[in-house]
């Protein structure tokens, strides 16, 4: 018996001599990747059009309008109306070319009128405060009678 327990110490020993290490990293450089080639929209000529539309609508009272062409060398032109709150017309006429950029004539028809102010004023009332309420007091209870006794 003895034997056979020195016997699987020495083997336990001699197994556990070299533990179990992972082999060491391999270092090698990260790849590299270009990046996708972006896309690039083909550059088309100016493309001539013309559009109208208005609207009026005598129950709202809306009443907007707009015009706007453009010729085959890109130069635009147009013209928008609109009824603004104050009662006055708005006109807006416009240009825009590669030379100038963007150029607009805003003109205004009709005088600004503006309604009286409310007696009440405009915004919040102030608060109202009231009394609280004032409630009868509470009533006292008199302590519950004593149950009756028996005799047996």
């Amino acid at each position: 018996m003895f034997k056979l327990i020195v016997l699987s110490v020495l083997i336990a020993a001699a197994f556990a001599d070299q533990p179990y290490a992972p082999p060491p990293p391999v270092y090698k450089q990260a790849p590299v990747y270009q990046p996708a080639k972006g896309y690039k929209d083909p550059e088309l000529p100016p493309q001539p059009f013309a559009y109208q539309y208005g609207v009026k609508d005598d129950y709202t009272g809306a009443a907007f309008n707009k015009n706007e062409e453009q010729d085959s060398y890109g130069n635009l032109q147009g013209s928008y109306s609109v009824n603004l709150p104050d009662g006055r017309v708005q006109t807006v006429t416009y240009h825009a070319d590669a030379e100038n950029g963007f150029v607009a004539d805003v003109k205004y028809e009709g005088e600004a009128q503006y309604p009286p102010e409310p007696k009440e004023g405009y915004g919040h009332s102030s608060p109202k405060y009231a009394p609280a309420p004032k409630y009868a007091p509470a009533p006292k209870y008199a302590p519950a009678p004593s149950p009756p006794k028996y005799e047996a």
